[in-house]
């Protein structure tokens, strides 16, 4: 990241793995062999002398010398080019400038005097195929008893079974949940039928792609203690609605990612049962017991969640390697699901000094890859999920540490959380905008620029707080917490309600029933949604283009998205003031004097001028500026 002692040509230049500056025949399915065209971007009269393009094949440095393309009159920066022919399935890059007052490394995390190593290097991937419609994808996610009920003949009745000691409740739609643990048991009748029902209301929104919580068959309504890998939970309408939903959401054009808890199974599950029954029962292996039969290893303390062992090769078969194992059972007809967004996956297959995780997710991502090529592999992780994002194991992760706590830090507060005492430590001081950008190109510096487009950004979920709540109940925030979402790089996630307003200041309030009466909607708000998501969806700057960050302020930043033909400039204020009119420069996103750019909000029109694009004042949330199209 530049500091204000860089000079100022410093700022200009740029380079990301985005198409501007990675050009290939076919970018989603590159190869050992395959010829690239590598650019970087710079000032036009900076003092630069010469450029290196550095590698190392096979572990050995290598130094390439960039040429100077042409500029013309209207050139708005230099670019620098070289050739480049991958050898190796992963090759790490950067650039090596020499100019008058020294030299520069130019890597992901961005401009050094000092000499980095490798660990930020930009990344190209050889033998990967990346799943391509998930970069032209907006999700939404769906706590399933939750969203909407289509069958009440399906619903969990009061009293029809006792788990933890709590018996069974059915609750009407709306009614106030209880307090732990009956909320565990309680039940409002949201399904998959129901879900089926509302597709009509999701592409009117806009989404086009489905993440469904755990939908297996399990006693609590979150469903993460699953006893049935293979089979539906009757009470959402068991295997026969997932297959009709299928095919409605083809219809509509709608992608399905479901959740699956591969790191531990509910202490009802039949595989558990046998083995506290039988210490030599053939699922025996699959736990981890230290006194048989009620001391055993399980999730984060919790008894009723059983881990499962992973040093067990038969467990390995009957989760993801044999022909018919849980995860390629629902890739296949006549489900065909789209991917799967795993619990825990930072924790999956490691247990003190068994750490096998590496040789079982490379297991998995085979098994999967194999069934569908362009399946979406997803994990749950809260924290820095690189190692699991260099091509070999995930294809993404809930981006929590990389995206959505640097914005919630942002827009309202530090704090560090965990599961254990103590629970939440807070600050109270203003989190700096500096600090959201550094973390921002931290997490991206260390992963592939394939990787970071697919990544799962989301503002809150099953597991948070509402984000309206996150944001310190302000409007203005939230939309621009919101606008943050739809136009950063990777791939956004909406979590149901949040467009109609619903608040929720913890996990559990997080999950109350979605709201149908149209009346209480916040029907501003679901039309703000809707316009950053037909934009989202329609602009190539924003699937597929560069990032840069073009100002950082105490309370604002901007950013630019662009590619050839596209480009899109968000400016986001946290303050409660306006920020005053000014120019905003441009010159260093090699944005071009004369470019129009219209205000997608308010349908101001603005020129860029000498390097500047004039602003009105921002108030408190976000402007989202479009250049339009040049004749």
């Amino acid at each position: 990241m530049n500091t204000k002692f860089d000079p100022i040509y410093v700022a200009f230049i740029h380079h990301d793995g985005s198409r501007r500056y990675v050009l290939a025949p076919d970018r989603d399915n590159l190869q050992v062999g395959d010829e690239l065209l590598i650019r970087l971007r710079t000032g036009l009269n900076a003092p630069i002398q010469k450029i290196f393009f550095r590698t190392c094949p096979d572990g050995e440095q290598l130094l390439a010398q960039m040429e100077k393309e042409p500029a013309s009159d209207e050139s708005a920066c230099q670019w620098w080019s070289t050739h480049f022919r991958i050898s190796m399935p992963v090759t790490n890059y950067r650039f090596l400038l020499f100019t008058e007052d020294g030299t520069w490394w130019f890597n992901g995390s961005g401009s050094h005097r000092h000499n980095p190593t490798d660990t930020e290097d930009f990344k190209i991937l050889a033998g990967y195929t990346s799943p391509a419609w998930v970069r032209e994808s907006v999700f939404y996610q769906i706590f399933p008893d939750r969203f909407a009920d289509g069958d009440p003949a399906s619903n969990v009745r009061s009293g029809e079974y006792t788990y933890h000691g709590q018996t069974s409740i059915a609750r009407s739609w709306g009614e106030p949940q209880s307090g732990w643990p009956e909320a565990m048991v309680e039940f409002y009748g949201g399904d998959l039928q129901g879900i089926e029902q509302q597709l009509d209301y999701l592409s009117d929104l806009g989404v086009n792609a489905l993440y469904l919580n755990p939908i297996f068959t399990a006693l609590s309504n979150h469903r993460y203690d699953v006893i049935d890998y293979y089979n539906v939970d009757p009470h959402l309408g068991g295997n026969l609605a997932l297959m009709n939903l299928r095919r409605a959401t083809e219809k509509h054009g709608m992608r399905i990612i479901v959740d699956i808890v591969p790191n531990h199974c509910g202490w009802e599950h039949e595989w558990f049962k046998s083995a506290q029954r039988d210490p030599s029962a053939p699922t025996a292996g699959y736990f981890t017991f230290h006194r048989h039969p009620d001391e055993y290893e399980c999730w984060l303390g919790v008894q009723s969640l059983p881990k499962l062992n992973y040093r067990n090769r038969q467990l390995r078969e009957v989760i993801y390697s044999s022909a018919d194992s849980v995860f390629r059972h629902w890739l296949k007809e006549p489900y065909l699901l789209d991917g799967w967004r795993v619990d825990v996956a930072n924790m999956l297959a490691r247990h003190g000094k068994d750490q096998v995780e590496r040789e079982v997710w490379e297991g998995i991502r085979q098994a999967v890859k194999e069934e569908n090529p362009h399946a979406y592999l997803l994990g749950e992780n809260f924290f820095d999920g690189s190692s699991q994002l260099q091509g070999d194991q995930l294809d993404a992760t809930m981006n929590y540490a990389g995206f959505t706590k640097p914005v919630v830090y942002w827009l309202n507060k530090f704090y560090i959380s965990q599961h254990s005492e103590p629970h939440q430590v807070e600050s109270a001081a203003p989190w700096p905008t500096e600090a959201l950008v550094a973390s921002w190109q931290a997490s991206r510096a260390t992963i592939p620029w394939t990787i970071a487009c697919q990544q799962f950004n989301l503002l809150d979920s099953h597991d948070t707080a509402r984000i309206f709540n996150r944001v310190a109940e302000k409007p203005a925030r939230l939309r621009l917490a919101v606008a943050l979402l739809l136009t950063y790089v990777g791939v956004p996630c909406i979590y149901y309600g949040d467009e109609v307003g619903m608040r929720g200041g913890d996990s559990h309030a997080a999950r109350d029933c979605m709201i149908w009466d149209y009346t209480l909607w916040d029907e501003d708000l679901r039309t703000f949604f809707k316009t950053l998501i037909q934009l989202r969806r329609k602009t190539p700057a924003l699937i597929e283009g560069g990032f840069q960050v073009l100002l950082v302020e105490e309370d604002a930043l901007a950013y630019l998205r662009d590619t050839e033909q596209s480009r899109i400039i968000l400016v986001g204020n946290r303050s409660n003031q306006d920020r005053p009119a000014g120019n905003l420069l441009v010159a260093h996103g090699a944005v071009p004097n004369g470019l129009v750019f219209k205000e997608i909000f308010s349908g101001q029109t603005s020129v860029v001028r000498n390097g500047y694009l004039p602003l009105p004042p921002v108030a408190p949330g976000a402007q989202v500026w479009l250049a339009q199209q040049q004749d």
